[in-house]
């Protein structure tokens, strides 16, 4: 079988592996984390371009040192001072702050369970699946989700989260993801592009201020140096496939490149790059940041109603 996947001992993570490219993944099913995506370079070197954990226990210790390739579910990014309001009530997120924001989630941590694994010939795929049931933390709001990790074979990893409302009135909801990304010894000397139409303006808290304006300044490959960035921003298609992605970034001394492709559930893209600059985080979102209160992009599921999110990352040789 050219497709396998590989528990580890203890079944709290998984390996995905083509076993003809010698592209892999591993999972943990803590946080469903991506831990590693790599592939054989044409030199016969191995690269993995996920910034992540040693293993199980550096990520239980440390997920919130950067939250790298976290489950950014119900709320994504920043929640200003956790306070929200939904269908005329007040609530207040109860976990982790950065300053006055409640930050990524609550979904970071939470211990996912593996619902079905498939190998074949063409793919393998792995499914974790978490119940939410928790009123303590400020949204007692109950609902189900599932994601489903699919290694291809031209080098494709498709993301897909699906989530169900399985309370008893409606629920609100932003989903996405927030992977670092190293290719080499520092992203300063690696090319970019993303396919970006506008820049959402933050205001001096990192929060959206309602304005927009028009930012293609890696619309074309270029080298990114020592460009800083940690904003919003708005693509110009509904979704990606083919040879277009939203975002690019290659690097040829490594031989190595990047595709980020996202379907219409993600029309936002955030960036985000750590003072480190050995990584860089690109983050499909649903919405923009503190959407609870803005509701741009903000989504009502009703009782019993499914959303899906999906989008692939794809590896390749230079």
């Amino acid at each position: 079988m050219r497709f396998e996947i590989i528990p580890s001992e203890g079944h709290d993570s998984y390996i995905l592996k083509d076993t003809r490219s010698g592209t892999f993944v591993e999972i943990l099913t803590f946080g469903a984390l991506l831990n590693q995506f790599a592939t054989r370079t044409q030199s016969g070197e191995t690269i993995n371009v996920i910034d992540g954990f040693t293993g199980v226990q550096d990520a239980k210790q440390n997920i919130t040192n950067g939250f790298h390739s976290a489950k950014l579910s119900p709320f994504v990014c920043r929640l200003h001072k956790g306070q929200y309001s939904f269908e005329g009530k007040d609530y207040k997120i109860d976990k982790f702050y950065m300053g006055d924001s409640a930050i990524h989630g609550l979904l970071y941590d939470a211990p996912f369970k593996v619902s079905a694994t498939h190998v074949d010939e063409h793919k393998a795929t792995l499914s974790l699946i978490y119940t939410y049931r928790d009123s303590s933390q400020g949204f007692p709001f109950a609902f189900d989700i599932e994601v489903l990790y699919k290694l291809g074979e031209k080098g494709d990893l498709q993301l897909t989260t699906h989530v169900t409302n399985a309370g008893t009135g409606n629920m609100p909801i932003s989903d996405g993801w927030h992977p670092y990304f190293t290719l080499g010894a520092t992203i300063n000397t690696a090319a970019v592009r993303f396919d970006s139409k506008e820049l959402v303006e933050f205001d001096e808290a990192l929060l959206p201020n309602g304005k927009t304006s028009l930012y293609n300044s890696f619309n074309q490959f270029k080298i990114f140096g020592d460009t800083e960035l940690d904003n919003c921003f708005t693509l110009n298609r509904e979704k990606y496939e083919g040879d277009l992605p939203a975002f690019e970034i290659k690097d040829e001394a490594a031989g190595i490149q990047l595709g980020i492709y996202p379907d219409d559930s993600y029309p936002y893209l955030q960036i985000y790059t750590p003072p480190s600059r050995t990584s860089i985080a690109v983050e499909n979102l649903s919405s923009v940041p503190d959407a609870f209160n803005n509701k741009t992009g903000l989504i009502t599921l009703s009782r019993g109603e499914a959303r899906t999110f999906s989008t692939t990352y794809k590896l390749t040789t230079l």
